[in-house]
């Protein structure tokens, strides 16, 4: 008989509106929001993020209502930068921000996961920079995300985890190191996405050790390894690759979450670790039982 994983005291589950496969603030081949809601607690989670603004509710009292009437309470909001632009960029960049802090705070949540632009379309493959930044482009997203992570500190009280992604320029292990290197650890935390980090060839226990004092935030997710070798061969975009199933259910694919979860409670802090299986579109009756078995798998990792 096989004992059971120590328990994760210090690891808080969730989900997320992107395992019902929401990409999008209004969509029609997406799961409407009340119908995520109530099938996101019916699976065991407590906490969720906001997903893209303008899915859920944005008036705080009314998704405040809509929350606790299902026992779930919001751990992060997400927003969209482009900050390797530079200064020419941070009122827009702000006004996306600001909007998105202001309801993340109102939610009683203390993260905002910040992504980084895409250099290609995900949803065409159009070709919209170079993937490489050039030396004062990767000046300029340092110092931008400084400043972001100190306005919406100082104004929101919230701390910013960014997030590597496929097809951004903060992707692979060496530009994730990169931009920690370049980045004041007290302004800028690392939201380690296990799913994203392997498709560009990382190994997350490594990450979780190497960067422990950054490691702020995690997303729970696989890849698959024979898609994932055709979307290398094929050079597919992220979304395409999606489409094609690249991202999959745990515990059928890379890498193993259990040893990520241990190593991340080794840390000795609290975290989020939030499941985001990406599979836009998806039938609308596709992602409960995936998500009730994921929960079940975590449990069985140690994650009460």
């Amino acid at each position: 008989m096989t004992s059971s994983p120590p328990a994760l005291t210090r690891i808080r589950i969730g989900s997320a509106p992107d395992s019902w496969g929401v990409w999008f603030p209004d969509d029609p081949q997406q799961t409407p929001w009340r119908r995520f809601l109530d099938e996101v607690a019916d699976a065991g989670y407590e906490w969720i993020e906001l997903g893209p603004y303008g899915y859920l509710p944005t008036d705080p009292v009314r998704l405040a209502e809509e929350t606790a009437a299902r026992g779930l309470r919001v751990s992060a909001g997400t927003v969209f930068t482009g900050l390797h632009h530079g200064p020419a960029v941070w009122e827009e960049t702000w006004e996306h921000v600001s909007r998105i802090a202001a309801l993340t705070q109102a939610m009683g949540a203390a993260h905002l996961v910040v992504i980084p632009s895409f250099w290609r379309d995900d949803k065409t493959g159009k070709v919209l920079e170079d993937r490489t930044l050039t030396p004062a482009q990767w000046r300029e997203l340092a110092s931008q995300t400084e400043r972001l992570g100190r306005e919406v500190r100082d104004r929101y009280g919230l701390r910013i985890v960014v997030h590597p992604h496929a097809d951004t320029h903060i992707d692979t292990p060496e530009n994730v190191a990169r931009f920690l290197d370049a980045t004041d650890p007290g302004l800028v935390s690392l939201c380690l996405d296990t799913g994203h980090y392997a498709y560009c060839g990382g190994d997350s226990v490594r990450a979780v050790e190497t960067f422990a004092e950054r490691i702020g935030y995690l997303h729970l997710k696989q890849v698959d390894p024979r898609i994932l070798a055709e979307v290398v061969a094929e050079e597919l975009p992220f979304g395409p690759a999606v489409g094609r199933g690249v991202m999959c259910e745990p515990p059928s694919g890379v890498p193993a979450l259990e040893p990520v979860l241990a190593a991340a409670q080794r840390l000795g802090v609290d975290l989020f670790a939030i499941v985001e299986q990406d599979m836009y579109p998806c039938p609308p009756d596709r992602p409960l039982p995936i998500a009730r078995r994921t929960r079940d798998y975590l449990r069985s990792c140690g994650a009460r």
